[in-house]
């Protein structure tokens, strides 16, 4: 039984990391973490759960690898408690777990965000326990009747067995130094863990909050920026000598055509879904008619502003929303219409300034520009 439960949960962990492939965004980051927990655990046996409940503490290290895979080495301590009911007695004895364990964010691996104010993850592992005697269960047993006491184990038989657990966890945004979480295992154990042998495996459960430390953060690479081009040096024509006089031949003037200096304006306005980086579906035909500006105007310049709404989020979310509109519209620009990035003033004011009543609105990015050319009529 205890094997097929491994196997079982070893199958479940290879599957689900197989399914977690991907790459990191901008705003992912891989990380450490060392966490403490402490609550309350219960091991089952022939008895009510207000009976048995028992404090427990647990310290873990770990590292998630990707946004959505990670692992961690888990240990927890220190006590268990049994219970006859018929006999109105409990007993107590010493164990410590240690668990190997992955940890797959169920959040990030069915969403295309990385960044989520809470995150659910499923835990699956195995390890060794090692227990100590169960001198209070041996003081009973001595007064047990002996079709009771014969399924008791009053020594220690094993120092250490082999288990494997699978739980559930709640944990606050993976990207701060600090993280909150609550976990509930349930830990598959050998027949002799809780002293009474009854030819099946015992089972511990255990719901834990925790406090976590997360450091060593990989940093996401800012795009770079193409330097300003170096003007040319301007070539200061030498005086030429003049040719002596000519007879000036008076001649009528011919009209001449008048030039007019015009202006043309560009305004361009893309809007967002909430938490998508992916503009709605006019996104691409703005952008296309910004790229025939720029071509047409070869001397013009654009101010590309990116905003978030401020009705969603908090500011740092929303500065970083308004950094990413801005950027990938630059980045199609330069990268599939060919347009110099030199001509381009990208700005991003997260949820500071709100240019629409509307809130929905201003998940946007607005562009304008300005050109002057010269006609003649």
């Amino acid at each position: 039984m205890k094997k097929r439960l491994v196997f079982a949960a070893l199958g479940l962990l290879v599957s689900l990391v197989s399914m977690a492939q991907g790459d990191f965004s901008a705003y992912s980051k891989s990380h450490s973490f060392l966490e403490l927990q402490g609550g309350m655990q219960w091991t089952a046996t022939d008895a009510k759960i207000d009976k048995l409940l028992m404090p427990v503490g647990a310290v873990s290290l770990g590292h998630y690898f990707t946004p959505e895979v990670g692992a961690r080495l888990h240990v927890s301590a220190p006590k268990a408690k049994g219970r006859f009911e018929g006999l109105d007695k409990d007993y107590e004895w010493n164990y410590i777990m240690g668990n190997a364990d992955v940890l797959v964010n169920l959040t990030n691996l069915f969403s295309s965000n990385k960044n989520h104010p809470l995150n659910l993850i499923a835990v699956a592992g195995a390890g060794l326990t090692k227990y100590g005697k169960h001198d209070e269960l041996a003081t009973l047993a001595a007064a047990m009747p002996n079709e009771v006491a014969q399924r008791v184990v009053t020594s220690k038989v094993k120092e250490w067995s082999n288990g494997c657990r699978l739980g559930l966890r709640l944990e606050t945004n993976m990207n701060k130094p600090l993280g909150l979480s609550l976990e509930f295992d349930a830990n598959n154990l050998h027949d002799e863990f809780n002293g009474k042998l009854n030819g099946k495996d015992d089972w511990m459960f255990s719901g834990m909050l925790g406090l976590s430390l997360r450091f060593g953060h990989a940093k996401a690479k800012a795009p770079e920026r193409r330097p300003d081009p170096v003007p040319e040096p301007v070539v200061i024509p030498q005086p030429q000598p003049q040719p002596a006089p000519q007879p000036v031949v008076v001649e009528k003037p011919k009209p001449q055509p008048k030039a007019v200096v015009k202006t043309e304006k560009l305004h361009e306005e893309i809007f967002y879904l909430i938490c998508m980086s992916d503009p709605e579906e006019n996104g691409t035909a703005q952008l296309r008619r910004v790229a025939a500006f720029m071509k047409k105007h070869a001397d013009a310049k654009i101010n590309v502003v990116g905003y978030a709404d401020k009705g969603t989020g908090n500011a740092e979310l929303n500065q970083m929303y308004s950094e990413r509109r801005a950027h990938e519209c630059v980045n199609e620009l330069v990268n599939k219409y060919g347009i110099d990035a030199s001509r381009i003033i990208v700005t991003a004011k997260g949820d500071r300034e709100q240019p629409f009543a509307e809130n929905d609105k201003n998940r946007c990015v607005i562009i304008d520009g300005t050109a002057q050319y010269t006609v003649y009529e």
